[in-house]
């Protein structure tokens, strides 16, 4: 059974600053999302942050529970706490990474965080099909993002994009017709614990 969420009644976006790697903040976002629009069709979990390493050392205690925190913790919590609030139809589509299928030795552990994503992504959507709501993923390859300068050195900047088979980085809006089509009942009705692979070419086999 298809189910057609409507439209004409739909309010004004909002933006909510929130550092999602704590339980009690997500269930403040999902409170103050549920009182003014009154249940969520789609949660997109993207938040994420990455450093370089060039030997274990660099990862701190501090930092790995950061890292691990914003970028697997999140989409746990929020989950939990909207999950009660969406109906037969919804969608839910986590941010993983070419990088956890390919591996990155410089971003060690936010590529672990990306791997548990995917596990995450193929348990919840077992967990959720009774409910009929989807859970897909999306594994993007490199991407012209404020993380990338945030975090990279400039000579990996500059060449960012170089070692996939279309020989450059994405722009945002290449990966979003992926989302699209996740969000979408009609397009994706029957995807579920599916990982799609916008990557530029990338061989992951999976």
């Amino acid at each position: 059974m298809l189910l057609q969420f409507q439209t004409a009644n739909a309010k004004e976006p909002m933006a909510i600053a929130s550092d999602i790697g704590y339980d009690e903040n997500c269930k403040q976002v999902i409170d103050i999302v549920v009182k003014e629009y009154g249940r969520i069709d789609i949660l997109v979990n993207n938040a994420a942050e990455q450093h370089m390493t060039k030997s274990l050392d660099d990862i701190t205690e501090q930092r790995l529970e950061r890292v691990f925190k914003t970028n697997i913790f999140s989409q746990f919590y929020l989950v939990k706490h909207e999950v009660k609030h969406m109906e037969e139809g919804s969608s839910i589509i986590n941010s993983t990474s070419v990088n956890a299928y390919s591996g990155n030795p410089m971003m060690l552990d936010y590529t672990a965080t990306k791997g548990a994503i995917v596990a995450f992504t193929r348990a919840l959507a077992l967990h959720l099909v009774s409910n009929g709501v989807r859970v897909n993923a999306a594994a993007p390859g490199p991407v012209w993002t404020p993380l990338q300068p945030a975090s990279m050195l400039p000579e990996m900047i500059q060449n960012l994009g170089s070692d996939v088979s279309i020989n450059r980085a994405a722009q945002p809006a290449e990966i979003a017709p992926c989302y699209v089509f996740l969000a979408s009942l009609q397009d994706s009705c029957y995807f579920t614990g599916q990982v799609l692979h916008p990557n530029g070419g990338m061989i992951v086999n999976a």
